[in-house]
């Protein structure tokens, strides 16, 4: 297939989340229901200039209990009808968004067609829902394209209330807010109001003459802890010793300072020496780390600890498990994390 031959239809996969859920009317309970006949219902769905087909997982779930195998089927998924598409909107509880966000820009690689995460803060069924808008927008989105035919935004986004976000950038700022997600590092990659205002400059560009290559397996055997006043020598220990461990999100200070305690960088050094990649990302939702900026900081680099610049939590983790399924090598681990490989970090 030529990258400008349309297929004019969207695929909706709906995992779960609280845009396709209903009231049990005996427990009062938020419970999924059937999407399929959700959307059939929706009258602004025959206004779309684009087809959709649905997609239901056979069990959805609730986004707490999204796990690396889920990714994994929604790769395959993608992959698997690839080219029957123009774009693909995956509908999903906020709560995981942004690790499902982050490990589908890592899993798809070279991804050519925009894959857009969306759901809603209140059930697509209820009279103020966020849903229907998310949901359409996230259709139009997924299938805007240039007159050569390429797609608009070929990345993996989340998009929420006339916000469209690079998903390896985006976390969840609000529970219970409209406005559910923020890049804080990084700018909107278009805003929805009356018309799509595209920041083009923003936006990853693929080579559209190679294919997309989907990867579905990821190595979770990572932790991530934050540093805090009072932190003890005897738990730090416990997590860094594990035989298992192969990374670490570790989330600091400021620009990426940690206590001053022998204790801590002599069990950082031992970790590091045992192969084992340590990220420094800031506790900050906002900023980058720069190590060598304070003296804490610098002898966190002296232990072997890398930068993880300006990377979200979620995407700092997921890459860590994409890149310990790809290389058993921790050198070449260390330097992919400092380099950007889908949009993640600013470098």
């Amino acid at each position: 297939m030529t990258e400008d031959r349309r297929n004019n239809k969207v695929l909706l996969i709906y995992t779960g989340g609280t845009i396709g859920m209903g009231k049990n009317p005996t427990t009062g309970a938020l419970e999924p229901l059937d999407f399929n006949h959700l959307v059939s219902n929706l009258p602004e769905m025959k206004y779309l200039e684009t087809g959709v087909d649905v997609y239901q997982f056979a069990h959805p779930i609730d986004s707490s209990d999204m796990s690396p195998l889920i990714w994994a089927q929604l790769v395959e998924t993608i992959a698997d009808k690839y080219d029957q598409y123009d774009g693909f909107v995956i509908l999903h509880g906020t709560d995981t968004m942004a690790y499902t966000a982050s490990a589908l820009a890592y899993m798809l690689e070279n991804l050519t067609k925009p894959v857009i995460l969306t759901g809603s803060q209140l059930p697509i069924g209820q009279l103020r829902t966020d849903g229907k808008e998310n949901l359409v927008t996230s259709i139009e989105l997924a299938a805007a394209h240039h007159p050569d035919g390429h797609a608009m935004v070929p990345e993996v986004c989340i998009y929420f209330s006339g916000k469209l976000l690079r998903g390896n950038r985006a976390t969840k700022q609000s529970s219970d807010g409209f406005n559910a997600f923020d890049t804080f590092n990084y700018p909107p990659l278009c805003d929805a109001g009356v018309n799509f205002t595209y920041h083009d400059h923003h936006i990853l560009q693929p080579d559209f003459t190679h294919p997309m290559t989907p990867h579905t397996v990821m190595d979770t055997n990572i932790a991530i802890f934050s540093l805090f006043p009072g932190i003890q020598e005897h738990t730090v220990r416990h997590v860094l010793t594990a035989p298992e461990l192969r990374g670490i999100v570790m989330r600091s200070f400021g620009n990426g300072n940690a206590p001053q305690q022998r204790w801590l960088i002599e069990l950082l050094k031992e970790a590091s020496n045992r192969g084992v990649t340590i990220v420094n990302i800031s506790q900050c939702v906002r900023g980058s780390v720069e190590m060598a900026r304070y003296d804490t900081g610098y002898q966190l680099k002296d232990a072997g600890v890398i930068s993880g610049y300006d990377s979200t939590v979620e995407a700092a983790a997921t890459k860590l498990m994409f890149l310990q399924a790809m290389y058993s090598d921790p050198q070449q681990i260390r330097y992919y994390m400092n380099h950007s490989i889908a949009g993640e970090i600013t470098v």
